[in-house]
């Protein structure tokens, strides 16, 4: 399937995007190992930063489990107006699928038993389901 333009360059901010996020890791890990701090004081820091980073994915979760959420509601409210239904339902399954899978790692999450990568793809699955549906309502 071709991409649009549009959707190259919204993959491309996004891999920037993650590059940098990993850049300003590396970065802080490197500050933080080399100052003079104590071991305590510096493995400390570091789950105060891992415990910061992991809080602010789980409430971009949240934010994307909430739009999906209302966008599927809008979809489905307005599926008679699509032309071509089989697609309109195979959007809405995507996006029922990615709205389960981040109810499903929200809930590992709070129960301590999320992995980062569950929580990236949960992540990144809910972000193209939204921009799956949201493309058909642009239509």
């Amino acid at each position: 399937m071709f991409r649009t333009h549009r959707e190259e360059k919204q993959e491309l901010v996004k891999k920037f995007a993650i590059g940098a996020a990993l850049t300003a890791v590396v970065g802080y890990l490197a500050g933080i190992l080399t100052a003079p701090k104590s071991g305590k004081e510096t493995r400390d820091a570091i789950k105060t930063k891992a415990n910061e980073t992991y809080a602010a994915a789980e409430k971009e979760l949240k934010k994307l489990h909430t739009e999906l959420s209302d966008m599927i509601d809008e979809v489905s409210d307005r599926i008679t107006s699509f032309r071509n239904s089989k697609e309109v339902h195979s959007v809405l399954e995507e996006g029922r699928d990615a709205k389960q899978k981040a109810r499903e790692v929200l809930s590992a999450l709070h129960d301590g038993e999320a992995e980062d990568k569950d929580l990236k793809r949960a992540i990144n699955d809910a972000t193209k389901a939204i921009e799956h549906l949201r493309d058909f309502l642009h239509k």
